[in-house]
């Protein structure tokens, strides 16, 4: 049976698996187009900003969820 802990880890795991892949892409296309640079540091910095956001938000659930549990 699938629980609600399992459906969090799931996501959590995709979103710093997609993170982390944009992130190398942004980095790999900074380095092959010059002309574009801005744009790719721009979505680079994007990324991590989500990455952080994200990961707030699920210490900030479990936070909820420790003290009210």
């Amino acid at each position: 049976m699938v629980t609600m802990d399992d459906i969090s880890i799931a996501i959590i795991s995709l979103i710093r698996i997609g993170a982390v892949a944009r992130f190398i892409y942004c980095m790999v296309r900074l380095s092959a187009a010059e002309e574009e640079a801005t744009q790719y540091k721009k979505r680079a910095k994007n990324t991590v900003i989500f990455y952080v956001i994200a990961e707030s938000i699920w210490q900030i659930k479990d936070l909820v969820l420790y003290y009210y549990s």
